[in-house]
This record gives C-alpha cells, structure tokens and sequence, in this order.
C-alpha cells in the first residue's frame, strides 16, 4: 500500500514541494534495486543471500511505514516475512537459495493471479500467468533433470531479473517526481481591491 504522505510513484502531477522531498528515495531506492540485482545474478556463492537478504530488509521498513499508517494486518504481515527473510539470509547462502526456488514460482503466480483477478488488464494477466507456468516449469524440470542446486541458482537468476525489472518504474517514478518538484508554481491571483470590479463587489461578483 502506498503512503499516504507521498503522490503516487508513476504521477508527474504532485505537490512540487511533496515531489521535491520524494523524488531523492525513489531515485536511491531503484538505484538500489539495480544493484541488488547486479550482486544477486553475478554473485554465484552469495547471490541468494544478497537478494534474499534485501528484500527482507525492504519487507521490514515497508512494514514499519504501513503500521504507522495504521494498516495492522498487512504492517504485522510484512513484518514477519522480512524478518524470517533476513534471518534466513543470515544463516546460510544454501538456505536462501532454497527459499527463492520456493517463493519464485509462487510470487510469479500469485501476482499474474491478482492480475487477472482485477479485470483490468486481461491481456497482461494472461501474459505473465504464462511465464509464472513457464518458469515454475524451468525450475522443476532443472532439479529433476540435474539437481536441485542448480535450480535454486536458475531461481536466484530469475529473482535478480525481476528485481531489476521492478526498478524501471521506480526510477521513472523518481522521473515525474523530479518533473514535478521543477515545475513553476501556478500564479497567484491579484487581490481585487482597488480594480474597477472592486466596487461591485468583487470579482465573485462577476460570476
């Protein structure tokens, strides 16, 4: 859930001085994702750590924010699993890649899932249920054709990648916002005291 102290990420009409505060994390938020996903697809030993471990930190501060929002449920909910991410990504790199090969497949289809079950965008729904299905395919078929470690790398591929894909409307995001932050404050209305319209009784008058 965004925050509802700060205009929507894709949004080039905010507030300038709301944009003008935001614009700086959206950009140092995607330049972070892209990192994270540059460390997490060419780092082989520690790769899954890497993701595992940021996305936990992530889920812990978006929590955090969403709590204060007053959201309990999903603040509680974001909460655990960035904790048990973080712990996980903590204890052990063989550990981690195993959670990714599980939540991968099972991320990809939940969201073509909430895609389709929106309405609004069938086609797109469609198009990502067919590469969650394809993927998940990829996976399974790797650990039974060679072994399992081998797919929980192929997992940690597809993780970076999708993380680096959730980083381009970021950084467009942090685009408007830096547009909006720069653009010139509207004018503001002469008072009507002392025009021609004054002694009538204002502008209001007119209308």
């Amino acid at each position: 859930m965004a925050s509802t102290t700060e205009p929507g990420i894709l949004t080039a009409s905010a507030d300038p001085d709301v944009a003008r505060r935001a614009w700086p994390r959206w950009l140092l938020l995607g330049l972070g994702m892209l990192a994270v996903a540059a460390v997490g697809i060419f780092w082989t030993a520690e790769g899954a750590r890497v993701l595992l471990g940021a996305t936990g930190l992530f889920l812990l501060g978006r929590g955090v924010v969403v709590l204060r929002e007053g959201v309990t449920g999903l603040g509680v909910g974001a909460l655990v699993a960035g904790l048990a991410a973080a712990v996980v990504a903590a204890v052990s790199a063989t550990a981690s890649g195993v959670v990714l090969l599980v939540a991968v497949p099972v991320l990809l289809l939940g969201a073509a899932g909430a895609v389709l079950a929106r309405g609004g965008a069938p086609r797109r729904g469609l198009a990502l249920l067919v590469w969650a299905i394809l993927l998940t395919a990829l996976l399974v078929g790797t650990g039974l054709a060679r072994d399992w470690d081998r797919a929980a790398g192929v997992a940690t591929v597809i993780a970076g990648l999708v993380v680096a894909g959730l980083a381009v409307p970021v950084l467009i995001g942090a685009a408007n916002l830096r547009a909006a932050a720069h653009r010139p404050a509207p004018p503001v209305p002469a008072a009507c005291a002392g025009c021609a319209c004054g002694a009538g009784g204002g502008c209001g008058a007119l209308g």
